[in-house]
């Protein structure tokens, strides 16, 4: 298992699950993925391109203006 970090900050959708699902592509079943924004629209657009793509969402957190989606790619 692979732990990677995305930083999306400072980029507003549909920017952020772009550059996921470029990621996405780079990583291997069972690689956790941090995606790291400032726009809170993923809190919503992500997940839904998981369940869509069939990734696994393990986390989502709101901290302070930023906001961390932890998936799992399946």
């Amino acid at each position: 298992m692979n732990r990677q970090t995305l930083n999306a900050r400072r980029l507003l959708c549909p920017l952020p699950v772009i550059r996921t699902q470029d990621k996405v592509k780079t990583l291997q079943s069972g690689d956790i993925l941090t995606v790291e924004c400032t726009d809170p629209g993923v809190m919503q657009d992500i997940p839904a391109w998981c369940r869509i793509n069939g990734h696994k969402v393990l986390e989502t957190r709101a901290d302070n203006g930023e906001y961390i989606i932890v998936l799992e790619v399946v």
